[in-house]
């Protein structure tokens, strides 16, 4: 089978930056945003933060079978890509505070999410119909994964030092929108070249009887579901990391380029990893360094600020493995029942997918939010002292936690499908 161009590879891989500033910066900014500017109470603004993802997870199968009927992806991920944009800048311009500030963020959150799906969903399918090749996927998430390690990096480092540059969260929710729209358009333009026509897809009840009846891709969702979870909780508690556990909230930006940094170059060695061991085996082996890493953060408090960042270098190396090899796997997952079944799966499987996605990603903030709660934590629009249960709770929720789900999932890791 040719391989792909470059070309179509960068394309394809440029939608991470859709995604991953999506799913980065809620998950970073909207927890603090809500307890610390608008002053809603850290429980309640962890629910806020689930809330509207949580919907999604009911709407992103409906949203990969609209795009499975309608034949085509490339103009889904334009208008969804477009919404979206607009929509996360509005969302951290919001006028009220209390319980006034509370109902609007949930309502535009709840639109964002929405858009989004006609973004993700529809972007996730095509992996599986631009190329039917095992070792070409993997490339092909290795770029896409880079891609996205940049956007998580832009975003994730970016977005705080905008709100600390300009000291507000409108302009950063303008600069983090226009990051989108750029994504949006070049992955619209980059893949029209292989978005090719979707063949009719079947009737819902034999699309939701395959998911049942597929096995293997059951336990990868879940596998990726409770890590993502991990990976959310820990994304949520990087601001509070920083502010409570080290005392320096500036550390913050420092603590993102040391967990997304090293996945910008550690690609090729777990693209030769799976090529010589496998996709399973990658994901293992990323799962356990990522975990032993985290663990060593809970004595961050003990430890220099540079050994600190050099433990958050290797999770960062883990996390490159974590992301890249469950997305290898699914296009794998989808084409091999898709060749039992005799119809089109691509769009139901990836919204199935994203909908695991997006409520384990969502849930991640809402425990953090649970652990910050139940620790005492202090809810206000000024600079409130923190009880040392609410620093602690914010350090053991960051570590503890995350490591726990990740290494708790990897029992259920199925067998790979070839195809």
């Amino acid at each position: 089978m040719t391989p792909l161009t470059t070309r179509v590879r960068a394309g394809y891989a440029t939608g991470s930056l859709v995604t991953g500033a999506f799913g980065t910066v809620p998950g970073l900014l909207l927890l603090p945003y809500l307890t610390d500017r608008l002053a809603v109470p850290a429980a309640v603004a962890g629910l806020l933060v689930l809330a509207p993802k949580a919907w999604d997870v009911l709407f992103n199968p409906v949203a990969g079978r609209i795009s499975d009927r309608a034949g085509v992806r490339r103009p889904f991920l334009l208008r969804g890509g477009i919404a979206v944009a607009v929509l996360f800048a509005l969302l951290f311009a919001g006028p009220f505070t209390g319980a006034a500030g509370a109902v609007y963020v949930a309502v535009v959150f709840l639109l964002c999410a929405t858009a989004y799906a006609f973004f993700q969903v529809p972007y996730v399918a095509m992996a599986a119909e631009i190329t039917e090749d095992y070792d070409e996927r993997t490339r092909l998430m290795a770029w896409r994964i880079t891609f996205l390690a940049l956007a998580i990096l832009v975003s994730g480092a970016g977005a705080p030092a905008v709100r600390d540059l300009t000291g507000g969260y409108a302009p950063m929710g303008v600069a983090v929108g226009a990051l989108i729209l750029v994504g949006t358009v070049v992955t619209v333009l980059g893949t029209r070249d292989v978005a090719r026509h979707v063949p009719a897809a079947a009737g819902l009840r034999e699309l939701v009887g395959a998911v049942r009846e597929s096995r293997a891709f059951r336990l990868l969702l879940a596998v990726f579901v409770v890590q993502a979870v991990g990976l959310g909780t820990m994304l949520a508690g990087v601001d509070y990391f920083a502010r409570l556990v080290l005392g320096d909230q500036s550390l913050q930006t420092l603590l993102f380029v040391g967990f997304v940094g090293p996945a910008l170059v550690v690609m090729p060695l777990w693209q030769r990893v799976g090529r010589r061991r496998g996709k399973r085996f990658g994901l293992v082996v990323a799962s356990l360094l990522f975990a032993a890493a985290v663990v060593g953060l809970t004595a961050s408090r003990a430890l220099p600020v540079a050994a600190v960042l050099a433990l958050m270098a290797v999770i960062g190396v883990g996390y490159a493995g974590m992301q890249v090899f469950p997305l290898a796997m699914l296009p794998d997952v989808i084409t091999a029942q898709e060749r039992r079944s005799g119809s089109t799966r691509a769009g139901l499987f990836s919204g199935v997918w994203t909908a695991g996605e997006t409520l384990g990603l969502a849930l991640g903030p809402g425990v953090y939010g649970l652990v910050l709660g139940l620790g005492g934590y202090v809810a206000g629009t000024g600079d409130a002292v923190q009880p040392d249960s609410a620093v602690t709770a914010a350090l053991l929720g960051f570590t503890a936690l995350p490591a726990l789900l990740v290494v708790l999932a990897l029992p259920l890791l199925p067998r790979e499908e070839t195809g």
